[in-house]
């Protein structure tokens, strides 16, 4: 009978295993430039970055950075279903984009029932407005800025009063949902929405970190560490409240 294993059979120098590990550290020194990372497995809290520009139902150029709302919207969808995620912080750098898009991101955001805190780091312009104030509370970097400004049309315009009623419909929804979800009065938003002088070759103003809290429109300026913080205390709320109902 012949044996099929043979004891002096010299062993394959990597197994299997050794090897996915070796190429998931490669792929961390690739796309990270560093060999550890985080792991946010065992987190209860859930992090969604919002960053370049908001890609709606036209595809952008494959140079531009995009955020696709085809993925924030089932990550915030399993965020919401997952026990285990009990709150949500957005990180926004993003200088804008697809209008709906944004708006669909801001209102699936404003009625999550867990905790949400959004944080502006570098820029939350345009579209991103809307996103920010969706949270239960915001924050901004001290130099981080917002553009607040009209809305836009790309692509065939045609020249009749309906374009124009259109596109002041459409505006209408994005100050109501933005003076809805912050202090900012409806005036004072219209009025830095059309202001002139401010920005070069257009209308609007561009709003650093510490004016978009006197206006009213961030709730306060900070960092990761604040934003965090505020997480962190109301999920412990949270679970006091559902100690105290189960006694």
């Amino acid at each position: 009978m012949q044996n099929d294993q043979n004891p002096e059979e010299p062993q394959k120098p990597e197994t299997e295993k050794d090897e996915n590990k070796e190429s998931s550290l490669v792929n961390k020194i690739q796309e990270l430039g560093q060999t550890n990372v985080a792991s946010m497995e065992n987190s209860n809290i859930h992090c969604i970055t919002i960053v370049g520009q908001i890609e709606g139902h036209m595809q952008l150029p494959p140079q531009n950075k995009t955020t696709k709302y085809e993925h924030i919207i089932p990550q915030l969808v399993a965020a919401e279903q997952n026990p285990k995620i009990e709150g949500l912080l957005i990180i926004l750098n993003t200088v804008g984009g697809d209008v709906e898009a944004g708006l669909a991101i801001s209102e699936m955001v404003a009625t999550m029932s867990k905790p949400t805190v959004a944080l502006v780091l570098g820029g939350g312009h345009s579209i991103g407005v809307p996103i920010s104030v969706a949270a239960d509370r915001s924050y901004i970097a001290e130099t981080a800025t917002m553009t607040i400004h009209p809305i836009r049309l790309t692509g065939l315009v045609i020249g009749v009063p309906q374009t124009f009623e259109y596109l002041d419909k459409m505006q209408e929804r994005v100050i109501k949902f933005v003076t809805k979800h912050s202090n900012i009065s409806e005036e004072k938003f219209k009025e830095l929405m059309f202001e002139k002088g401010n920005l070069t070759r257009d209308i609007g103003t561009n709003v650093v970190g510490p004016d978009a809290v006197e206006y009213g429109l961030i709730d306060e300026v900070g960092g990761i560490g604040s934003a965090l913080r505020t997480l962190n205390t109301w999920i412990d709320e949270n679970h006091k409240k559902e100690e105290d109902m189960i006694q």
